[in-house]
């Protein structure tokens, strides 16, 4: 038996949140059934709850389920499930969430927003989820009842000024919301939410790991087989279950076999292959939060595109928010895949929010040292295999030295760099320390543009010779992070193309060495200063060099200076850099450099030692794989010194 209907009207401020919900905030009006689906599926969750402590008299638990049902006559959509459901006073509570105080600073605070994401977590800030209904549904009934009671209450409104409260006897225990669907808008983004594929489809993509099944009657099929009686004709359709319910994140990994775990990730990566390494975590506390990850065994083709998207999916207690995530994994790490499920988000918290999230930045710092640590077990147990995934992923994971200070040292411990020690093994940069020369403090590299301009750079002649092993650096984003690394395990990186080397001091050679040296200085002592004048538009200074063996000439830069290669790709990317002048150091053994210096001290006057001079600066900006600034003047001066020696 119904009581009489009490009317209650919305506050002015509650009138205008209300039409912002259903007119402005949510660009995808399918998350409507999201939203209800979840309340329900959080209703029975409580219900379970309440059972299991006993404080829920008589609840019937045996078969918790979440029910949708389609009554195309009367166009309306019901969600019903059979969970705790709610007493008068809290669905006014609950229910009328949006109506507490605080409505006219919230409003005041969606009013400032820029965006619609933006204004939609704030939204979901107040738990107004259900109120989405209003933007498919002209008007919406709600049927309660509290499990422990007998008194059932109705709510209907058309989500304008009024809203109606009316106690009913005889409801079920549990909650059901009828919404009577406004017409097919194909410009205002209403489907047809009668269509059965279009239920399954909104399932599918935003509830199918929700714990509780969702029921649908199956369209066109009956409960009884084929060719039964008139009675049988009657029975009740056959009713489908549209959910999987199989959130492998959720269950404890020994129950989880591996050919769940890829099956999952090749149905989230459309990815053909099975997954290289699986990471199954879960953490409590005071933020819980599921994570299932997956590295793949192959890079995607546009890993380093501009365009590609990176990030996980975002789950709130299975109910899916979002495809790309990319407040929870880092760019360096954009080819890891896979699930987060957190429990203590909003279910409609936005992209802006998520990175400025502290809790989230805390679950964002957690994945990355589990993805850095499950990769550094694999380089520890299996060689093999990590030299294949270092293969694919290499050069993203570089990337981290640059964007991830904070993980810098883990990063060093996963390279696996190229280096003259052998020429088809990589070497880690642990192996690099383990081999040092006594003396040495310095890990020695060189960038360039390929292996072969590195290796065969006259700046790798003393190294060469004296047997000291020099990183051979040749991807672009080497030289960024070669040079913004300070150091790994107490020993600074230290380019052999910049400053002074003298690797007779670092092998603490005898005082043999520092006579030599002082010897050639006083040798030349005249035509070092000519140099520097004659190329003073090309060259800071010139100076002998302990680092050639068998080149005549090699240009150095300072510690601090960019090196060439970095200077070809800002200018290759529009920006324009300053002239760097850099050091031309001279081999004074070689013969071309002897005979220019006993040619300057016969006639320091002659104008073809100019000429020459341009020619060994020439000569070592193309040894090192620079650019002539004039090729053509730079020919013609080869050719015709080359025919005066013919």
């Amino acid at each position: 038996m119904a009581s009489s209907v009490e009317t209650l009207e919305f506050q002015a401020e509650t009138r205008q949140l209300l039409r912002l919900v259903i007119h402005s905030i949510y660009s995808n009006k399918d998350i409507f059934l999201r939203e209800l689906i979840s309340n329900a599926s959080d209703a029975l969750d409580k219900l379970r709850l309440e059972s299991l402590a006993g404080s829920t008299v008589g609840a019937d638990t045996s078969d918790l389920h979440i029910a949708l049902e389609v009554d195309r006559d009367a166009r309306t959509l019901t969600v019903r499930d059979n969970g705790i459901g709610m007493s008068r006073d809290e669905l006014v509570d609950l229910i009328g969430t949006i109506a507490k105080s605080g409505t006219a600073g919230l409003l005041e605070k969606i009013k400032e927003s820029q965006d619609a994401a933006a204004a939609q977590s704030l939204i979901g800030q107040f738990g107004v989820g259900f109120y989405s209904a209003f933007m498919v549904a002209d008007k919406v009934t709600l049927r309660t009842r509290r499990a422990g009671t007998d008194a059932g209450t109705r709510w209907e409104s058309d989500g304008e000024g009024t809203y109606e409260l009316q106690a009913v006897d005889g409801l079920p225990v549990g909650t059901s919301v009828t919404l009577h669907l406004k017409p097919v808008d194909g410009e205002d983004g209403v489907a047809d939410y009668l269509a059965g594929w279009k239920i399954r489809q909104i399932v599918k993509q935003y509830s199918d790991f929700i714990r509780w099944p969702i029921r649908m009657a199956a369209e066109g099929v009956q409960g009884v087989e084929e060719g039964g009686t008139d009675e049988d004709a009657a029975a009740e359709p056959a009713v489908e279950t549209l959910n999987s319910m199989k959130a492998l994140w959720a269950r404890p990994r020994s129950e989880v076999t591996e050919a769940e775990y890829t099956e999952f990730y090749q149905q989230i990566s459309h990815d053909w292959l099975a997954p290289a390494e699986t990471i199954h975590m879960r953490a409590e506390g005071t933020f819980e939060y599921e994570a299932l990850l997956f590295v793949p065994a192959q890079a995607p083709f546009d890993l380093f595109s501009r365009e590609t998207k990176r990030g996980v999916q975002l789950y709130v207690k299975r109910v899916f928010i979002m495809d790309d995530c990319e407040a929870l994994m880092p760019n360096y790490l954009r080819f890891v895949k896979g699930v987060v499920d957190a429990h203590d988000l909003s279910l409609n918290i936005s992209r802006e929010i998520l990175q400025h999230d502290r809790q989230i930045q805390a679950v964002r710092r957690r994945l990355v040292k589990k993805v850095l640590g499950a990769l550094k077990t694999v380089q520890t147990k299996d060689a093999e295999r990590y030299a294949k995934l270092w293969d694919q992923f290499g050069r993203a994971l570089k990337e981290g030295l640059v964007e991830d200070p904070d993980n810098s040292q883990a990063l060093l411990e996963l390279l696996s760099l190229p280096s003259t020690h052998d020429t088809e093994r990589p070497t880690t940069l642990r192996e690099y320390v383990e081999r040092m020369k006594e003396g040495q403090d310095a890990i020695y590299y060189l960038t360039g543009e390929t292996r072969a301009t590195v290796e065969n750079s006259p700046h790798m002649e003393a190294f060469t010779a004296k047997g000291y092993e020099v990183l051979v650096l040749s991807d672009p984003i080497d030289e960024i992070w070669a040079d913004r690394i300070p150091a790994f395990d107490g020993h600074r990186f230290r380019s052999i193309a910049k400053g002074q080397v003298d690797l007779d001091e670092a092998a603490d050679e005898d005082e043999g060495a520092e006579a030599e040296r002082t010897r050639r200085e006083q040798d030349f002592a005249e035509l070092l200063p000519w140099l520097t004048s004659a190329l003073s538009e090309q060259v800071k200074q010139v100076r002998l060099s302990s680092r050639l063996t068998t080149s005549a000439a090699c240009i150095v830069g300072d510690a601090d200076d960019i090196s060439p290669t970095l200077e070809k790709m800002f200018r290759a990317t529009g920006q324009e850099m300053p002239p760097v002048r850099r050091t031309l150091e001279l081999n004074p053994g070689h013969p071309l450099i002897t005979a220019l210096r006993t040619s300057h001290a016969t006639d320091p006057g002659n104008p073809a030692l100019t000429e020459i001079a341009e020619l060994v600066y020439g000569g070592a900006l193309l040894a090192e794989g620079g650019d002539l600034p004039d090729p053509a003047r730079f020919t013609r001066l080869l050719t015709t010194h080359l025919t005066r020696g013919l």
